[in-house]
């Protein structure tokens, strides 16, 4: 899976290629996705599709890909069919986002324009994420997209259900295109109007689409609130990351799968409290670090299906939306029922039975749909058409102030960053200079020694593994939120819910590499077992005389031996032989062959094999698990 080189002293930054349309939908722009209900619908109507770079944009369906900040923000002010931006940047179309007003906020001196991509973060202290598939799908510009997805997901959900007319639910999806919009603007504005993005974003995305069709500008974010957008959007984030990592980890597993297999026999010391042990082989520690990817996995894919659309109104009621839906009623019917097609892409679903009168004029039929469970309750019927247009779950409530969502992504993620830590902690260990039984495929260098070849990839996981344990603690401590929506809480949770996803995103993908590359040193580990002189067989050699001598009188014997052979240096076997109680029982041979480390395996060969045969967990109603990211490439 190659990164794809943006140019520049920044590096990798932006997208994976995947054999996976998903992927690849969700890392390079993410914009399509939004536009195929509306080219689907124009194409079927014979209505012809926006000309290429009208609007300073892309035509639908043609793939867009990184353009130049400083471009984007002069085509969105000169070509927005000559309206003039308001030197406030209220009134400021939709693109240039105001770019005096987040000038003023800058600071008098700045010379950084909204947009300027020198003034973004480009992942300079995250590299375990920069450059990775993950920050393609968790930068502001997909959080946009995402937010514009569910902005124009609710209009078509409308629509499905009769109480919006196709016209608006395709205008809104054709102007729901993240590049036609300023994140940095939005984020500038959102301090001054109401603290959150949705609220700059709903107006600039209401002035493009009256811009396209005056009557349709209307049902932009019509009944929601501001938390249904965000929160829908961080979920639909939340669902593109979970596919990259839980794809991720599947390889991880095989690459370890492969390493218990190989090294089933292959014995090394086992340590606990930092010392020698008992021997161990690396085909059971392989094989305890692939049971722990797969927990993650499957945690992850169990919280990824359950993902869910958030609808709820002003204060989780609905209520607005039965006005409408009364406003709607009319002597024609819309489309009532229907399986949706969307996933958590953003792509549309089509609507099982189109308007039967002009679909301008409005006139619906309040949706009626039999045997759900939820009768002809125009509340409940959108927001399950809503969650199946986004491909997320149908909630049982409105979950403003219900974290259950985010504390299950929360605690998932962090037990995720944790077992990828307990890899790369064993392999900090055991990648010692002084230690070598194992060491990355390709060691990072130092600035300032030559010579060194260290762990990079280990450091970088064990650094989000510190850190992701934090994040979940701000976002169990948000669980805490006072009324019908909370002030604080669920603004503490944004933050901290994205660079979680990112860090986790970002050791998923470098733990696979770690563990493909890994090189293993057998003769080192065999070496390390005569350290000690063959003291890690003491357990072996108390137990096979307890039975003769008594256990406090064996115990006695093996510490006296071993404590001798540590002194002078002798071995465990020849300190035992000048005990006379133990010299009466066993022989040369028979004490070698206690003190053999291969003769004190246990089970670890037959719990290696237990282990290995456990396979990922598949997502539940048989949904096909994507493939993984560049398979194609990676062989």
């Amino acid at each position: 899976m190659d990164a794809v080189d943006r140019g520049g002293p920044a590096g990798r930054i932006g997208a994976v290629a995947s054999s996976s349309e998903s992927d690849r939908a969700a890392v390079a722009g993410q914009g399509d996705a939004a536009d195929s209900l509306g080219q689907a619908a124009l194409a079927r109507d014979g209505v012809p599709a926006d000309e290429p770079g009208r609007d300073g944009a892309a035509e639908p369906g043609d793939a867009v890909g990184p353009r130049d900040a400083a471009d984007r923000l002069v085509q969105a002010a000169s070509e927005r069919d000559g309206v003039p931006a308001d030197a406030t940047g209220q009134d400021a179309p939709a693109g240039t986002g105001g770019a005096a007003d987040s000038v003023g906020r800058l600071g008098a001196g700045a010379t950084a324009l909204p947009g300027d991509a020198d003034t973004g973060d480009v992942g300079l202290l995250e590299p375990v994420a920069a450059g990775e598939a993950v920050w393609g799908v968790t930068g502001d510009r997909a959080v946009l997209q995402a937010m514009l997805d569910a902005e124009a997901g609710l209009v078509r959900a409308q629509y499905r259900v009769g109480v919006a007319p196709r016209g608006a639910a395709e205008a809104v999806t054709g102007a729901a295109r993240a590049e036609r919009f300023d994140a940095r603007s939005l984020a500038v504005r959102a301090a001054g109007a109401g603290g959150n993005p949705v609220i700059p974003l709903v107006a600039d995305l209401t002035r493009e689409v009256e811009r396209r069709d005056a009557d349709a500008a209307s049902y932009v974010h019509r009944g929601a609130t501001s938390q249904d957008i965000l929160d829908s959007a961080l979920m639909l984030v939340a669902a593109r990351t979970l596919d990259l990592i839980t794809a991720e980890l599947r390889a991880t597993a095989a690459a370890l799968g492969e390493h218990a297999a190989r090294h089933r026999g292959t014995v090394l010391p086992g340590r606990t409290l930092t010392q020698h042990a008992v021997p161990t082989t690396f085909g059971l520690k392989s094989a305890g670090w692939r049971s722990l990817v797969l927990d993650a996995h499957d945690r992850l894919l169990g919280v990824r299906t359950a993902l869910p659309a958030q609808l709820g109104g002003a204060a989780g009621t609905l209520a607005a939306f039965h006005v409408h839906a009364a406003h709607a009623a009319g002597p024609r019917r819309g489309p009532t029922d229907g399986p949706s097609n969307g996933s958590a892409g953003g792509r549309p679903s089509e609507p099982a039975d189109g308007p039967t009168g002009d679909a301008a004029s409005g006139a619906y039929s309040a949706p009626v749909l039999r045997g759900d469970g939820r009768g002809d309750d125009p509340g409940l019927t959108l927001a399950a058409a809503y969650a199946a247009e986004l491909g997320l779950a149908e909630p049982e409530l409105p979950w403003h102030v219900l974290r259950t969502p985010i504390a299950d992504l929360a605690g998932a993620l962090a037990f995720c960053a944790g077992a990828l830590g307990k890899v790369a902690a064993d392999v900090l260990v055991l990648s010692r200079t002084e230690i070598t039984e194992v060491a990355e495929g390709s060691g990072g260098g130092s600035s300032a020694m030559p010579h060194k070849a260290n762990p990079a990839r280990a450091t970088l996981i064990a650094s989000a593994a510190r850190q992701v344990p934090a994040l979940a603690a701000v976002l169990f401590g948000a669980m805490a939120a006072e009324d019908e929506r909370p002030a604080g809480a669920w603004h503490a949770e944004w933050h901290p819910l994205r660079e979680a996803l990112r860090l986790t995103g970002g050791a998923a993908r470098t733990a696979r590499d770690l563990c493909e590359g890994l090189t293993v040193f057998p003769g080192r580990m065999r070496d390390h077992l005569g350290l000690t002189g063959g003291t890690l067989l003491a357990e072996h050699v108390t137990a096979h005389l307890t039975p003769v001598l008594g256990r406090a009188v064996a115990r006695a014997a093996v510490a006296t031996a071993s404590r001798r052979a540590a002194a002078d240096g002798s071995g465990l076997a020849a300190a035992l032989a000048r005990d006379p109680a133990v010299a009466a029982l066993l022989d040369a041979a028979a004490l070698a062959a206690l003190t053999d480390p291969a003769g004190y395996l246990g089970s670890a060969p037959a719990l290696t094999d237990r282990a290995l045969r456990r396979t990922p967990a598949r997502a539940s109603g048989g949904r096909p698990i994507p493939p993984e990211p560049g398979e194609e490439t990676r062989g």
